[in-house]
């Protein structure tokens, strides 16, 4: 299949994946969150339209304008999932089949309908992608492998995959830089990246940077539009059960009665838990993020000094062209 066929076909995803959200989510809903109890509707439909923004013609054709896809040889790419969030591995679907390969895929026990749900979509459009996805519980005679897991996994992906090329992820998080000059817009916005999808994915801040002195007055009334994400069983037993560690030990906190906000110079934060450190300046920020550079997934702010960063606001909203861990998977499938 040459690469104007496979852009066409998963063009048209785009249409199909619209129809998705729009005529077919209660039953996707039923049938995903019977997997995965934090797979809301609201979040089942965030991942829809991150998906659908992936296979829009435009972004596909810009994305692929950077590589040599015409010649590529046909190679058996395992791909292990994580579960996360909903769809969190359709980027490295869309990477092995755009570039030509043949995806064998293992999903994660926790999301393991929605991406062959969508897959019978693809199919349906060009039947010959039949030939190149599959999707396996064991990964083996492979040319090559993606694996995206915890820490730990990864020590045993390094070892399992050691023999081929290969991309192993591990944990990260992200994390936004505050000024103190944000108005309450901007705050209200960064409430998307703390609690979409509950904080459970990798561009989920999970830490704030703040001036010295930071009141978080304004920024704890601008979150307030999220207090509704409390009512989650499983998310209101982690906020129970981290409020009372940190009253038992008394840990000084903030709680505005759906998040605790807690000084803490870890990055990774407990679900439910928003850790905050403050900085003198930006030579000593700079220096902080360097430090922890390898478990920032994403920076978030609207300070335009900060050279790398993604607006406030926009942590969920990734181009096909930002890459995991950045990592350029499409040059890394491109040049096995």
């Amino acid at each position: 299949m040459k690469i104007e066929s496979r852009i066409a076909a998963i063009s048209e995803l785009y249409e199909v994946i619209s129809h998705l959200i729009t005529d077919d989510l209660a039953v996707i809903h039923q049938k995903a969150s019977a997997f995965n109890n934090w797979f809301t509707k609201e979040n089942i439909v965030a991942a829809l339209e991150g998906a659908k923004q992936y296979t829009h013609p435009d972004n596909l054709q810009k994305w692929v304008s950077q590589y040599d896809l015409n010649e590529t040889e046909d190679k058996k790419i395992g791909v292990v999932m994580a579960g996360n969030i909903p769809l969190v591995g359709f980027h490295d679907y869309l990477s092995v089949l755009i570039s030509g390969h043949t995806l064998i895929a293992k999903l994660s026990s926790q999301d393991p309908f929605l991406l062959p749900f969508i897959t019978d979509k693809l199919i349906e459009i060009e039947p010959r992608f039949k030939e190149k996805i599959f999707f396996k519980e064991k990964l083996n005679d492979l040319d090559a492998v993606i694996a995206t897991g915890s820490d730990n996994t990864a020590k045993y992906f390094n070892y399992y995959f050691s023999k081929i090329p290969n991309v192993i992820r591990q944990n990260r998080t992200s994390c936004a830089v505050l000024t103190g000059n944000e108005n309450n817009e901007e705050l209200q916005a960064l409430g998307k990246d703390i609690f979409q999808y509950y904080g459970l994915g990798c561009r989920n801040v999970s830490k704030l940077f703040v001036p010295e002195g930071y009141d978080f007055t304004n920024l704890i009334e601008s979150l307030k539009g999220w207090e509704h994400i409390g009512q989650h069983h499983k998310y209101h037993n982690n906020y129970d059960y981290n409020k009372s560690i940190y009253l038992v030990n008394g840990e000084e906190h903030l709680d505005t009665g759906f998040l605790l906000i807690k000084r803490d110079e870890g990055m990774v934060s407990p679900i439910s838990v928003l850790f905050f450190e403050p900085y003198a300046d930006h030579e000593s920020l700079s220096t902080r993020i360097n430090e922890q550079a390898s478990k920032i997934q994403c920076i978030v702010s609207n300070d335009t000094d900060l050279k790398g960063s993604v607006a406030i606001g926009k942590a969920q909203s990734p181009d096909l062209w930002d890459y995991a861990d950045h990592v350029d998977t499409l040059a890394f499938l491109t040049n096995l």
